[in-house]
């Protein structure tokens, strides 16, 4: 990889480097991925979480890296019994009426067991007695494992930080402090009952969604213990179907979901992975409709109040097609590096409104690949550059987000973002025009400034067009000019070393060999120009 990216572009083969690095970045992060399914632990965690990192990775390797399945061969019964009798402080006999053997589910951290309480005498939200529940066991020497593969991965992290493309892109010691805090929380039993035990508050009254009570008297930092609402995993399709599901109503209370958990209680389950998310069927909930139920909440995310504002931007943006208020959206989400070209990605986002807004996914595949190509190409300078960066406190809702839109789509291939979000923008258009008078009283101050000032702009741009000064940015002729300009200064440097190596060559054979070497080495400074680039 080095040599392809960092020697060939350097000595002319850059066309050559570019024409395979697809293939190449693609076939690493595989390598990696199968690497980490062999080995679990950290690696697995480690993917995960870079399969989130679309502003500094490209699609290939977070397509590839989200692909990275949690799953790896349980741990030997004896151990977990070990640890699960030595945090409990008794035998699995005596805590549990039964316990089941086989792992209902197994991950790199720790595994799920079903059990059955000896004395059931907790209500869950719908009023019944908890009997059935189940036991996640945290795995051996997680520890210690999660040390020794944290100091290796600083260790990479340090060397790789010292690249400069790579530090351009990404801090990665701060990605690495998130990442340790992140899997901190996550082998923390205790921490994850209270997030559970928050969003069971949250539910507890609301039809439609489940979330499982904790059964404290069962739970420490390394065992913890849940009512078992396991049932029909979301991407069973065929499955919810025959039971009387609809896949799109599904769809539409995952994503109302999610809604309100990030715009209402600025509190959201971070790991909307398929292993996490259940559709109980109606036979089996009280209330005689289907339910959600959500499990794992080991990795859950807050909004700070900070971002709140710039994802309430955001989502007006959306739902208003207004590329401008875009634009404040990210600027208030930190989300644009310095330097950027606003008005060129203010452009951008105005042709995406225009040609994308409103699409399903499936209307969005059925769209001739030429189509995303001459967008890509108008815009190839921001698509090179990619002045974006997701800030730490958002890691997790990036995240969130990304997995939680295949989800969505999974379940109904027409599922369109634009028209689920509008609700959402309609009501925060609403509060701000109605609840928000000091706000609103702003925004027509500034009209009124505009307006006030629009004369005078008027005039200035008038003299500029007189003296012929008026500049209009269009990418595709500014990048074309850029590539002449690059072209003929590059012919100006060829011709230079030419001429000066011919005179070198030419001296040499005569006989002058001072003159000849300085010519010579003179010749080498615009072969050095031509080959950076610069």
């Amino acid at each position: 990889m080095v040599i392809w990216d960092l020697v060939f572009p350097k000595i002319g083969l850059r066309k050559l480097s570019e024409r395979s690095r697809t293939k190449r970045i693609v076939d690493a992060a595989r390598k990696y991925r199968l690497l980490a399914v062999q080995m679990g632990g950290v690696l697995i965690k480690v993917g995960q979480f870079l399969s989130a990192r679309v502003d500094m990775l490209p699609v290939e390797v977070t397509d590839e890296l989200s692909d990275l399945q949690d799953q790896v061969p349980a741990e030997d019964f004896d151990h977990v019994r070990k640890l699960a009798e030595d945090e409990l402080g008794d035998s699995l006999e005596s805590v549990f009426a039964a316990f089941e053997i086989e792992p209902l589910a197994s991950a790199s951290l720790g595994q799920v067991h079903r059990a059955v309480l000896n004395k059931p005498d907790i209500l869950n939200s719908d009023g019944i007695e908890i009997k059935n529940v189940v036991v996640k066991v945290q795995r051996s020497n997680i520890d210690a494992i999660i040390d020794v593969d944290l100091a290796a991965f600083r260790i990479v992290s340090g060397w790789l930080q010292r690249y400069k493309p790579i530090r351009k892109r990404a801090d990665l010691p701060a990605l690495m402090k998130e990442f340790s805090s992140i899997l901190g929380q996550e082998i923390d039993y205790l921490n994850e009952g209270q997030n559970a035990e928050r969003f069971w508050e949250i539910y507890r009254e609301r039809a439609g969604i489940k979330i499982p009570r904790v059964i404290w008297e069962k739970t420490t930092k390394r065992v913890l213990t849940l009512e078992d609402v396991y049932a029909i995993k979301i991407t069973n399709y065929q499955e919810i179907k025959n039971a009387g599901v609809s896949l799109i109503d599904v769809s539409n209370r995952l994503f109302s979901c999610y809604m309100e958990q990030i715009f209402d209680e600025k509190f959201f389950h971070a790991d909307p992975h398929p292993g996490n998310l259940f559709v109980i069927p109606a036979d089996r909930s009280p209330d005689g409709g289907w339910q959600l139920a959500f499990v794992d909440f080991g990795m859950v995310g807050h909004v700070p109040d900070s971002a709140w504002e710039g994802l309430r931007e955001g989502v007006i943006a959306v739902g208003t097609q207004d590329a401008s208020r875009m634009i404040k959206a990210y600027q208030k989400l930190d989300f644009l590096l310095p330097g950027a070209d606003l008005e060129l990605i203010e452009q951008a986002e105005a042709k995406a409104f225009e040609r994308f807004w409103g699409k399903s996914m499936a209307e969005l595949r059925d769209i001739d690949h030429r189509e995303f190509i001459e967008f890509g190409e108008e815009f190839r300078d921001l698509m090179y550059d990619m002045p974006f960066h997701i800030p730490q406190d958002l890691l997790l809702l990036g995240r969130a987000v990304a997995i939680l839109s295949g989800m969505c789509t999974g379940l109904h291939p027409d599922f369109n973002v634009w028209e689920n979000i509008r609700p959402y923008a309609e009501e925060l258009v609403k509060s701000e025009l109605t609840g928000n008078w000091e706000n609103l009283w702003g925004q027509i101050e500034v009209i009124f400034g505009s307006l006030v000032s629009l004369p005078k702009r008027l005039d200035k741009m008038l003299t500029k067009v007189e003296r012929g000064e008026l500049k209009v940015r269009v990418p595709s002729v500014q990048r074309e000019l850029a590539s002449i300009n690059r072209n003929l200064r590059s012919l100006t440097r060829l011709v230079l070393f030419l001429a000066v190596f011919i005179g070198g060559i030419q001296l040499l054979l005569a006989g002058y060999n001072l003159p000849a070497y300085t010519l010579l080495f003179i010749s080498l400074i615009p072969l050095v120009l031509i080959l950076s680039r610069k």
